[in-house]
């Protein structure tokens, strides 16, 4: 039975990549971003195209709502969820200096990349937990994560936190979940050629090693 992987994020860039890829290694697909499904029939055809199964869901994990609707879109058109990709993300619309930084700002930025990151983590866990082992795993879980989560931006303080955070919820999850056979890694972007939500494309280039990974 093909594994089903959920992509959050998943209409272009890295998102998009990740899906393509495991959809290439045979399993289902579910992209979810917060756009109109007919925003996304590219993205979506681009893996159809090479043979994949592919669903997409609309939502926007900082809406409590929108994350259990993935999850439960997911169960019902596929039966269980073997792999969680949380790459959803944005950067600052605007970027500011630490001491100009605005709540609303803030508010943003964790709102989705931390705290929607934190609870779709956490129902799709629970789901995992009710599902059957395959092969002494009950599934995976990985957060896309960033090189700011170490390396100081004081032009978007807020990102940096977000992504500081990041690294500790995987470090909690990884812990919690470890023994119920749930795996959970973090990788480290380092580059920034590639689009993301609020972003802007550079031509900064890989150090030797490309990115990092963390249990």
């Amino acid at each position: 039975m093909k594994k089903t992987a959920v992509v959050t994020g998943a209409g272009r860039g890295i998102g998009l990549a990740v899906a393509r890829q495991l959809g290439m290694d045979g399993c289902r697909i579910v992209m979810t971003a917060r756009g109109r499904a007919e925003d996304y029939r590219e993205a979506v055809s681009a893996l159809t195209s090479c043979g994949i199964e592919t669903a997409y869901v609309q939502a926007d994990i900082s809406i409590p709502e929108d994350r259990r609707r993935i999850v439960e879109e997911t169960v019902r058109l596929c039966g269980r969820i073997d792999i969680l990709v949380n790459n959803a993300g944005v950067a600052p619309l605007e970027r500011a200096d630490l001491l100009d930084m605005t709540e609303e700002s803030f508010d943003r930025v964790i709102g989705i990349n931390t705290k929607g990151t934190m609870f779709l983590t956490q129902l799709v866990a629970k789901q995992m937990l009710s599902q059957e082992w395959k092969g002494g795993i009950r599934g995976y879980i990985v957060n896309i994560s960033s090189c700011s989560a170490e390396v100081v931006s004081t032009n978007r303080g807020e990102y940096c936190v977000s992504k500081a955070g990041i690294s500790m919820l995987t470090r909690l999850y990884a812990d919690r979940l470890a023994g119920e056979g749930i795996l959970k890694k973090s990788i480290f972007r380092w580059s920034s050629s590639v689009r993301t939500a609020g972003s802007q494309r550079t031509g900064r280039s890989l150090p030797p090693n490309g990115i990092r990974k963390r249990r």
